[in-house]
C-alpha cells in the first residue's frame, strides 16, 4: 500500500507540565510542525515527592492534547524531554489514547502529509521509554464547580495517587438535562486521574457514590484505556 492510500495511526497525546515548561512543549511542536494541539492550564493536587518529581504536584500546570501519527510519537517526546532536562525535577508525565473515529478532512490532512519516523537507536540513559502495555486508565470526571478537592480527598482514600483539575463550562441543553435528572451549574471543573488498571474499580466506585449524578455535585465519571505511559524525566527510569 503506498503512502498516499495508507490511512496513519493516530492516536492523542497527554502531556501535564509545569506551567512555566510550556514555550519548551510549543518550541518543539514547531520544529517537529506538529499541526494539532490544544492548551488549557490545570492545577495538580498531588504533594509526595514522586509525584513532584512526575510533574503532578499541587501547583500550576498545563495540559496539552497533541494529535499524532503513533510512529511520530516516540521521537516527538523524546525530543521534548531533552529540552526540558532530563534530571529536572517536575518535569511532567505523557501517555496516549487511541482515537476511534475522526473527521475526514483532518484524516486526510494526516494521509497527505505521512511520513517515516526514523528513530534513531536509543541510548539507554537518553531513550524515550514508553510503556506501551495497557496498565494505566485514565478516570474523567465532570463536576459541579467547588467539589474538587472533596473528590479528590475521597479519590485518595481509594487509591488514587493525585490528579489534575481544570475549568470548563457546561452546555447541554434543557432536554438533555431533565433527561439524566443532572442538576444545571455552567461552571464545571474537570479531573483527570491516571491510575493503574487494578486501582481504577475502587476509585471510581468511591468517587461516583459520593459525587455521582444523584449528588450536589452532579458528576459524570468514566475511564479511558491508557496505552503508553512515560514519566518525561530521566529520574523515574531508575
Amino acid at each position: 500500500m503506498s503512502d498516499e492510500t495508507k490511512t496513519p495511526a493516530l492516536k492523542l497525546i497527554f502531556l501535564i507540565i509545569d506551567w512555566t515548561k510550556v514555550k519548551i512543549v510549543l518550541n518543539a511542536f514547531e520544529e517537529e510542525n506538529i499541526r494539532f494541539y490544544f492548551l488549557t492550564k490545570a492545577r495538580g493536587t498531588a504533594n509526595s515527592e514522586i509525584l513532584y518529581l512526575l510533574g503532578i504536584g499541587a501547583s500550576d500546570k498545563a495540559l496539552i492534547l497533541c494529535l499524532e501519527e503513533d510512529a511520530a510519537i516516540p521521537m516527538l517526546l523524546q525530543k521534548i524531554r531533552k529540552k526540558i532536562g532530563y534530571q529536572n525535577a517536575g518535569a511532567g508525565i505523557a501517555f496516549t489514547v487511541s482515537l476511534s473515529g475522526i473527521n475526514n478532512p483532518i484524516l486526510q490532512i494526516f494521509k497527505e502529509n505521512i511520513r517515516e519516523c526514523k528513530i534513531p537507536p536509543q541510548n539507554e540513559k537518553e531513550g524515550a521509554k514508553m510503556n506501551t502495555e495497557t496498565t494505566h486508565d485514565l478516570i474523567i470526571s465532570i463536576l459541579n464547580q467547588g467539589y474538587s478537592d472533596e473528590f479528590m480527598n475521597t479519590a485518595r482514600e481509594a487509591g488514587a495517587a493525585g490528579g489534575t483539575i481544570f475549568n470548563a463550562r457546561n452546555a447541554a441543553n434543557d432536554g438533555a438535562v431533565k433527561f439524566f435528572g443532572i442538576s444545571v451549574q455552567d461552571e464545571k471543573e474537570i479531573i483527570i486521574i491516571l491510575s493503574k488498571r487494578e486501582k481504577k474499580a475502587p476509585i471510581m466506585q468511591a468517587v461516583s457514590q459520593a459525587f455521582g449524578t444523584a449528588s450536589e455535585a452532579a458528576g459524570i465519571i468514566f475511564s479511558l484505556p491508557v496505552e503508553q505511559v512515560m514519566g518525561m524525566n530521566m529520574s523515574l527510569e531508575k
